[in-house]
């Protein structure tokens, strides 16, 4: 069927925005669960296919790394070639890649497969909203965004408890097959009855921004995952961080020479835009990339089944969902600066809460700790869209966006690199101290399968249960009080650069559940597809 044939008419009775609409919300749900339902199943994946501790880091990083790299050159690949045909090919290879993560036979065959699934998921997530906005206007468009608001607070919410259900009932293997039935559904309503809107106007893509940022972002996290394995003063991690560090550095620099720049680094002159900024990569680093590891604590330490681990997630993940929709009404009459410090001081006081858990706690010790978290992120989420996109310009909005998403995934590849390493180096110096003799290997054990693995391997060793469930928990408490540090950090940094002047020229948007933004786009008729020109208002998404 031709674009202007799916323009055109019906099915079943429903017309074409909102099949649309049921598309987009089908893939932003799956894109969405894919984060969370992963890290409740790690544990068991661990033990079926032997993963290493750093193995199970790629598992996510691998994901968020491809994301975070790619999410800017997909918006402008969409802006060329169209956004329906970017996104169905985000589909495909997201579908593809899920099918090969079910069958992987090993840990390096899961984490490759996870990194194609990053590259279509990134897709996915630069042009769903971006679909939406083509479609409706007015009130409409305000009743379909939030239906996509509420999707992806849902996928937020129970992805834990999916996992942890498909995992303890099907097999780790279940929750990656799941994707491929609702992605072919959801690509055959995209290829029959989405139209097609590109830009004839754009620019080629900006290469030497892509290469030098996705090499940077790439030799970093490796480098942190490498460093206990090689030593942090090896010439090998010291190079890899050096290299990291040049390419950073020659990735702004090609930014600031760039006419159309992958990313726009006039934005960061309003301290607002800097500010927030930090605050969403503190989040993702501190908050977002902590969950892992708490999902380590309640399966590997305190022995919870995946589908035990992922209801006792449900205390923060389900005020993700509920607090924005809440406070909705009453956010918009106070001041970003106050919510974004409030939001992110509150997510820093839960993260350090959760420091009380010793070795005769059960997981009601973390209730307060993730009760706090749900909120200060469920205020913090829809804050950082409202100051990101309220302090541009609205032709910048779109950028602005994209850059909002790229700091908080690129914090949560990061934080699981970083975090993970510090972990498993006093998981290491703990278990020595306690047995009172070094012991890396058997460390490793207790660092990714948890104490029962440890004491079956060591079980010759006197008092290796006591000793490895000592260690683990010195490692958890650390993690914990460096990622309540991190976000306390961005709380500073919202509280300090945020100022109120920076939103004279635009005012601020409205909070909707989840962050949106617009973008200019007026959609006009040739050949067998649409051209974008002009402006008439396109949301697009700012992230989990």
């Amino acid at each position: 069927m031709s674009d202007h044939q799916a323009a055109a008419g019906t099915w079943a009775g429903i017309e074409r925005r909102w099949l649309t609409l049921i598309a987009v919300c089908g893939a932003t749900f799956m894109l969405l669960v894919d984060i969370t339902i992963v890290q409740v199943a790690l544990p068991t994946i661990q033990r079926r296919l032997g993963a290493s501790f750093s193995d199970l880091q790629w598992v996510i990083d691998a994901y968020a790394l491809a994301m975070a790299t790619l999410i800017l050159v997909w918006g402008s690949s969409a802006d060329r070639f169209g956004r329906k045909r970017v996104f169905v090919c985000g589909l495909g290879i997201f579908t593809l890649a899920s099918l090969l993560c079910g069958v992987a036979t090993s840990a390096p065959m899961l984490i490759w497969s996870r990194a194609l699934q990053g590259i279509g998921g990134s897709a996915l997530f630069a042009t769903g909203l971006a679909l939406i906005g083509q479609e409706f206007s007015g009130r409409e468009r305000g009743k379909a965004i939030a239906a996509w608001g509420a999707t992806v607070g849902g996928a937020v919410a129970v992805g834990p408890l999916i996992g942890g259900a498909l995992t303890s009932g099907f097999g780790w293997r279940s929750i990656f097959f799941v994707n491929v039935p609702v992605g072919v559904l959801t690509g055959w309503i995209a290829v029959t009855r989405m139209v097609n809107v590109s830009d004839s106007g754009t620019i080629r893509l900006d290469l030497a921004g892509l290469a030098t940022f996705s090499s940077s972002m790439f030799l970093l996290v490796f480098g942190l995952i490498r460093a206990n394995s090689d030593g942090w003063t090896s010439s090998t991690i010291v190079s890899l961080f050096a290299a990291a560090a040049v390419l950073m550095a020659l990735f702004v620099f090609a930014e600031l020479h760039q006419d159309h720049p992958l990313l726009d680094m006039s934005l960061f002159r309003k301290p607002s835009f800097t500010g927030v900024s930090i605050g969403t990569f503190a989040i993702g680093a501190g908050m977002f990339a902590m969950f892992p590891y708490i999902t380590f604590y309640l399966q590997n330490d305190l022995g919870y089944s995946p589908m035990q681990g992922g209801l006792r997630l449900l205390p923060s993940t389900l005020l993700c969902f509920i607090v924005p929709l809440a406070i909705r009404s009453t956010a918009e009459k106070l001041s970003p600066r106050l919510l974004l410090a409030a939001g992110l001081g509150i997510t820093a006081a839960g993260v350090a809460a959760m420091t009380v858990v010793t070795t005769g706690s059960s997981w009601t010790a973390l209730i307060p700790g993730l009760l706090l978290t749900g909120l200060g992120i469920g205020i913090a989420n829809p804050t950082i869209a409202r100051i990101a996109l309220g302090v541009v310009a609205p032709a910048r909005s779109g950028m602005a966006s994209g850059i909002n998403n790229t700091f908080r995934i690129g914090g949560l590849a990061t934080g699981v690199a970083a975090l993970g390493a510090i972990f498993q180096q006093k998981v290491t110096t703990s278990l020595a101290t306690n047995l009172g003799h070094p012991a890396p290997q058997l460390a490793k054990v207790v660092a990714s399968a948890g104490v029962r693995a440890a004491v079956a391997v060591g079980s010759s060793t006197p008092g290796i249960a006591v000793a490895a469930h000592g260690a683990f928990l010195s490692g958890f408490r650390l993690i914990l009080v460096i990622g309540a540090v991190v976000v306390a950090l961005g709380a500073i940094a919202g509280a300090t650069l945020v100022r109120g002047r920076d939103f004279a020229n635009r005012a601020p948007a409205a909070l909707a559940p989840e962050p949106v933004a617009l973008e200019p786009v007026v959609v006009l008729e040739r050949d067998d597809h649409l051209v974008a020109d002009h402006s008439i208002a396109e949301p697009l998404v700012d992230g989990i």
